[in-house]
């Protein structure tokens, strides 16, 4: 089983989410989050005050997957996510040891099934 947090721009999630899905990979975890990366800091004007944000809003998109669909859930952040420039996100990928479905308490790869 594999991990994949994937950090994208909040405009690409709902294409994310309708790939994800067309390629059997319905479930997933949504979190809003800020960070920085090798994209610019912008200026925005608060209450008449021009302030500097160095802060991106983004979506973090987690998936806990079987290995053989792996591969399928990479192409779908490639192509559904990106749009050719600096500050499209990144995809990590972690080994899962287990997983445990609470309710009926099977484990492993029938647990994320």
């Amino acid at each position: 089983m594999k991990k994949i947090e994937a950090i994208i721009r909040p405009s690409k999630l709902q294409d994310v989410q309708e790939g994800l899905k067309e390629a059997g990979i319905p479930c997933l975890t949504v979190v809003p989050v800020k960070g920085t990366g090798l994209q610019k800091s912008y200026s925005e004007r608060y209450r008449g005050t021009e302030q500097t944000m160095i802060l991106q809003t983004r979506i973090m998109i987690i998936c806990v997957i079987s290995d053989e669909n792996l591969d399928k859930c990479i192409d779908v952040f490639l192509e559904c996510a990106g749009t050719d420039q600096v500050g499209d996100g990144k995809i990590f990928i972690y080994d899962v040891q287990d997983a445990i479905r609470i309710s009926t308490k099977v484990r492993g790869g029938e647990a994320i099934r």
